[in-house]
């Protein structure tokens, strides 16, 4: 017979559907306390990015907008960053000074070796025009800058020397050097009662003095080709004393121009006799220094030049007289004036050279002080 198995009743404990109402809110209450955590956590999280936000974008507008005044402090890295531009043109160089015409001192001054070095020129013409002005420059030895300043012109030009000078050497050897003429420039007596210089003619010396005399002048400025008298205006009038003066310019084969410092001059007429290449002076440049006086000095000499076919113009180494001949010269040449050497105005027949034997003309007349 089967056994009865006996039922077991099953034993009682806590419910599991509910539990107790004291747990459940406990529960619910750590529940509600860790989600409170996670949004108190998640809402600070949110503000802190949002600041950062805001403050890079408020650093980020402070860097884009520079500041009025740079500060002190900037860095190496932000200067290099942002170097100060390069400027896109060169500066425009200085101009070098203009060589000027060659600076010429007052005769006073002792010359410098700068302007001492005489500028190249043309070749001298000797071509035979229709007007032919020769310029003649007395008194050379004495003003080295001024007379190598007159060499350096472009136009031919007669340097006249003065004996035993300082410079009379090196003027006359530098004009002979560029082509230009080189005269004797021999001291005679004048009314004045003046000295003429050294190497003098002196109306009471005697025929063999005055011979030796000229001799020795011309020894001394060995370049020349040719004789005008300084001052001189009693000895050129004087007609024994040029008749020995003449005589030594004959043999001596140069040529004779009368500076015609004196209206009772005998100079050109005896010169004449004695068969030597002879002409006189037409117009004094410079018997004032000043550039306006020389300019119509030398437009007077163009006249008669023109008028006459040749003249001869006679000035000094005066700054002024420099700046007029070189002030004329291009008007000159445009209007016909050949510049020729004295030699070349006493290279002619007696005919042609007695052009040169009337009296200067008023506005031109002469005096020891021009000769």
């Amino acid at each position: 017979m089967p056994s009865k198995r006996r039922r077991v009743a099953p034993k009682r404990g806590r419910k599991r559907s509910g539990g107790s109402p004291l747990a459940a809110l406990l529960t619910l209450a750590i529940a509600a306390g860790l989600a409170a955590t996670v949004l108190v956590r998640c809402t600070h999280s949110a503000s802190t990015t949002a600041s950062t936000s805001s403050s890079a974008a408020h650093h980020a507008t402070e860097e884009a907008t520079p500041a009025e005044e740079p500060s002190a402090e900037a860095s190496p890295a932000a200067s290099e960053e942002t170097p100060t531009p390069e400027p896109t043109e060169s500066p425009e160089p200085t101009p070098s000074p203009v060589k000027a015409p060659p600076a010429v001192v007052s005769p006073t001054v002792v010359p410098s070796v700068a302007t001492a070095v005489p500028l190249p020129s043309r070749p001298v013409s000797r071509a035979s025009g229709n007007a032919r002005l020769a310029i003649i420059i007395d008194d050379c030895g004495q003003w080295r800058d001024t007379e190598l300043a007159l060499i350096a012109l472009p136009i031919p030009i007669t340097m006249s020397v003065l004996p035993h000078t300082a410079y009379g050497t090196e003027i006359a050897q530098a004009a002979s050097d560029a082509g230009k003429g080189v005269m004797l420039h021999l001291p005679m007596e004048p009314m004045a009662h003046l000295n003429p210089g050294p190497g003098k003619i002196m109306t009471d010396m005697s025929d063999a003095d005055i011979e030796s005399t000229v001799r020795a002048d011309l020894a001394n400025v060995p370049l020349a080709r040719g004789v005008n008298n300084h001052e001189g205006s009693k000895a050129t009038s004087d007609e024994r004393v040029m008749h020995d003066v003449a005589s030594v310019v004959a043999q001596e084969n140069r040529f004779f121009i009368d500076s015609r410092t004196a209206g009772t001059s005998v100079a050109e007429e005896v010169a004449r006799d004695a068969g030597i290449p002879v002409a006189g002076r037409d117009v004094f440049l410079d018997n004032k220094a000043d550039v306006d006086f020389s300019e119509t000095q030398l437009l007077e000499a163009a006249r008669i030049a023109k008028a006459n076919g040749s003249a001869i113009a006679i000035g000094h180494p005066k700054p002024t007289t420099l700046a007029a001949i070189r002030n004329l010269i291009p008007k000159l040449e445009a209007e016909g004036i050949t510049f020729v050497l004295a030699e070349d105005l006493v290279e002619r027949s007696s005919a042609s050279s007695q052009s040169h034997g009337a009296p200067a003309s008023p506005a031109s007349s002469g005096s020891d002080s021009g000769g």
